[in-house]
């Protein structure tokens, strides 16, 4: 006989005052999830590179999923520093917005709260030569 209570049969703790952890629930805590493109968020993405390619803008990307915000990055040439960063970082949604296009210089060309009016900045204008 021992002074220690006895266990139930669904309870995770030792007799030394220790606790059963499921590793994958550890592993989910200790590394949260990368932030990552949804579907419709590289729909959108791509459906504007591929038009940039055709017209021979652009000619490779690169997509980064890091902690605190996701990346696609485009090049004019792969061995060069990126034309532009698409980026989403969710920190930011509630303030001035989830989505931003940076230039090669680092300058935010434009930022909001919708992905397809962020890309608008790729959309070309007309303009009048005379």
């Amino acid at each position: 006989m021992t002074d220690q209570p006895d266990l139930s049969q669904g309870e995770n703790s030792m007799r030394d005052g220790s606790s059963v952890v499921d590793l994958r629930e550890y592993q989910r805590n200790k590394d949260p999830l990368p932030v990552t493109f949804h579907r419709r968020e590289l729909d959108a993405i791509l459906w504007i590179y591929g038009r940039m390619v055709g017209e021979g803008e652009w000619r490779d990307y690169a997509i980064d999923h890091l902690k605190d915000k996701a990346v696609f990055s485009v090049f004019k040439r792969s061995g060069e520093m990126p034309l532009y960063r698409i980026e989403k970082n969710p920190k930011l949604a509630a303030k001035q917005g989830a989505y931003s296009v940076v230039n090669v210089n680092g300058m935010i060309l434009k930022r909001g709260h919708e992905l397809r009016q962020v890309l608008k900045v790729f959309d070309k204008t007309l303009k009048l030569v005379e």
